[in-house]
C-alpha cells in the first residue's frame, strides 16, 4: 500500500518560545510526528517561527548597538537563520525518535525561499510585530530609514513588518525529490524567505510570510492527499471563548466560507488556518484537511478528534 502524503504545519506549541523551550518541545513534537510515519504517512514538515526570527533580529539587532562597525541582519536573513536552528532540531529530535522505534529514514531540512509581488497590499499596511521595545529616538531612527513601528503604551516602540502572500516556492523540486524518495522533508519554515524577483537575482524582503498560508500552498504544490495542521486547541469551534462555544468536527469548504462571514475566526489564529485549507482543497478537491492539537493527534488521524475539512 502507497503511502499517504501529508504537509505537516507546526505552530508555536510545538516548538516554545525561547531556545531552551524548544529544545525540549521538540522530543515531544518528534514523538507525534514518528506516529504520523509509523501510521504510514509520509510527510513534509513546515514550522512557525514568529518568537525564533523575532529573538534573532532583536540579537541582531543589539549586536549592531554595541559594535557600532557591525553590520545588522536584514529580515531574510533573520529568517534563513531561524529556518536553520528550528530545523536543525526538529531533523535531530525526529531522526532520534525514529531510530529509538526502529525506523531508520533521512530527515533533511531544506532552506527555503519563497517569492512574493513587491506591490502586495501587506507592503503598505505591515502587521507583523517583531523584535525588541524600542525608545521614541530609536524608533525615529527605524522611520527614517523607511521601516514602520508600532507603540505600545507603557512598553514602548517596536517594529512591524509585511506579511504578503506566497507566490512560488523557490525550492519546490527539491522537496518533491525527497518527499519522492520517502525522506521526511523540513520545508518552508517559518513561511519561508521572502525574495522578490529581479531578472535571474531573488532579492530578500523585509517581510514575513504567514505560516499556514505557505502550508496550504505547500500541500497543494505536493499535491499532497492531506494537510494537518497541529495548533494549540484539539478542533475548530464555533462561538470560540463563548458560553456558545461549540466543537466543529466536520466542515466544507462552503461551511467555512460561511463561518469566515459570520466573523467565527480569529485573525491570526484560527483564520488564516482556514484559509490555508481553503487555498489547499481549491487546488487539490480530492483531498482534507486535519486541525487538531498536537497531544490529540494520535487519536485525530483514526476520526476520534480534531476537524476534519473537505471540498
Amino acid at each position: 500500500m502507497s503511502k499517504k502524503r501529508a504537509v505537516v504545519s507546526l505552530g508555536h506549541e510545538a516548538l516554545g518560545y525561547t531556545t531552551s523551550e524548544q529544545w525540549d518541545a521538540v522530543k515531544l513534537t518528534a514523538k507525534a510526528l514518528a506516529d504520523l510515519i509509523e501510521a504510514d504517512y509520509q510527510l513534509t514538515i513546515t514550522h512557525s517561527n514568529g518568537p525564533q526570527v523575532s529573538m534573532i533580529h532583536k540579537a541582531m539587532t543589539e549586536l549592531r548597538r554595541v559594535y557600532i562597525d557591525y553590520t545588522p541582519a536584514p529580515m531574510c536573513v533573520c529568517s534563513a537563520m531561524s529556518q536553520g536552528y528550528v530545523g536543525y532540531d526538529i531533523q535531530n529530535a525526529l531522526r532520534a525518535e525514529l531510530l529509538c522505534r526502529g525506523i531508520s529514514k533521512t530527515v533533511s531540512t531544506i532552506l527555503t525561499q519563497v517569492t512574493v509581488d513587491p506591490y502586495d497590499e501587506a507592503f503598505y499596511e505591515p502587521t507583523k510585530v517583531i523584535g525588541r521595545y524600542m525608545s521614541k529616538e530609536d524608533a525615529e531612527v527605524e522611520i527614517k530609514k523607511g521601516n514602520f513601528v508600532v507603540e505600545k503604551p507603557g512598553k514602548g516602540f517596536r517594529r512591524v513588518v509585511a506579511a504578503p502572500k506566497p507566490i512560488d516556492i523557490v525550492e519546490i523540486d527539491a522537496i518533491r525529490a525527497l518527499a519522492d524518495a520517502g525522506q521526511a522533508v523540513i520545508a518552508c519554515g517559518g513561511g519561508g524567505i521572502p525574495v522578490i524577483e529581479q531578472n535571474h537575482l531573488l532579492k530578500g524582503a523585509s517581510a514575513v510570510i504567514e505560516k499556514d498560508s505557505i502550508a496550504g500552498k505547500l500541500a497543494g504544490d505536493l499535491n499532497a492527499d492531506e494537510l494537518i495542521i497541529l495548533t494549540g486547541v484539539p478542533c475548530v469551534y464555533k462561538n470560540f471563548g463563548t458560553d456558545k462555544q461549540e466543537p466543529l468536527s466536520k466542515l466544507n469548504v462552503d461551511e467555512c466560507r460561511k463561518l469566515i462571514e459570520e466573523g467565527h475566526f480569529e485573525a491570526g489564529t484560527m483564520l488564516p488556518k482556514i484559509e490555508a485549507s481553503i487555498a489547499y482543497l481549491v487546488k487539490n478537491p480530492a483531498g482534507s484537511v486535519l486541525i487538531a492539537s498536537i497531544d490529540t493527534i494520535a487519536d485525530a488521524i483514526k476520526g476520534k478528534s480534531g476537524t476534519t475539512i473537505i471540498a
